[in-house]
Parts: C-alpha cells; sequence; structure tokens
C-alpha cells in the first residue's frame, strides 16, 4: 500500500476531537472527586462513597492511558509524515500502522471507561430501594403509550 503525506494528516481532526472529549471525561470526574471528598470528610454514606472512589480511581488510571495513547497517535501521524516526506516509505507504512493500532487501543479503553462510568451511576442509585429498572424495550412501549 502507498500512502501520501495527507493520509496520516487525516487523523488530525479525529484526533484532536477524541482528545478533547477526554480532557471533557477527566474534567468532569475531577469534580466528582472533589464532591465525594467533602462528602467523605462529612461522614456521608461512606460505603457508597467508598465504592465510588474505587471506580473513580480506575477510571481515572484509564483516561490517563487513554490520552497517553492519543499523544502517541499524534506523534507517529507527525513523525509518518516526516517519514514520507524524506522519502522512507517503509518506515512510514510501519509507523502509520503502528499510529492506528495506539488510535484503536486509545477507542477501546475509552469504551471501558463508558462501561465503568455506568457503573458508577448504579453505585449512586444503589441507595434508592423500590426503583424499577425496566428494560429498553419497556422503557420505549412507555414513551408510546
Amino acid at each position: 500500500m502507498d500512502i501520501s503525506i495527507n493520509t496520516p494528516a487525516l487523523l488530525f481532526p479525529a484526533i484532536s476531537l477524541i482528545m478533547l472529549a477526554y480532557t471533557n471525561r477527566f474534567l468532569a470526574l475531577s469534580n466528582r472527586v472533589r464532591s465525594l471528598h467533602d462528602k467523605y470528610q462529612n461522614h456521608e454514606q461512606k460505603h457508597i462513597i467508598h465504592g465510588q472512589i474505587k471506580n473513580l480511581r480506575y477510571r481515572l488510571k484509564l483516561i490517563k492511558n487513554m490520552q497517553a495513547l492519543g499523544v502517541v497517535t499524534f506523534l507517529s501521524c507527525i513523525l509518518c509524515m516526516y517519514l514520507i516526506y524524506i522519502g522512507s516509505m517503509t518506515a512510514a507504512n510501519i509507523v502509520f500502522a503502528f499510529s492506528l493500532i495506539s488510535f484503536s487501543g486509545s477507542l477501546g479503553l475509552s469504551l471501558l471507561e463508558i462501561q465503568l462510568s455506568t457503573r458508577a451511576l448504579e453505585l449512586e442509585l444503589s441507595d434508592m430501594e423500590g426503583l424499577e429498572d425496566p428494560s429498553v424495550i419497556d422503557y420505549i412501549k412507555r414513551k408510546f403509550e
């Protein structure tokens, strides 16, 4: 496969947008950590807060690794463009493949973090007894009734 200098450049907007989304997730988590810290200091619902803190610690590590892989992707694309510029096509193809793999890894970690965020919300709701957990189909049926 022969790639041009435009091929790795096509990833720049996607990488930029995904890094912005990761930063927003990090900021939301940092705000949540601060509010949980205040609740923990006031001795409110410590058992629920403890579970949330464990979840948040893991999610923060995931976001850090998601961002790191995003930066590696960005740098790999820049290196690939330079290799194309100097005419080293074999190395450029390898580096571009590496950038795609690192971008895929970043997105995979993002998917895992999204799954964990729903568990955190379930922990938040766990102290409310008697609430229904309707299936998606039941929810849609109620909306159309």
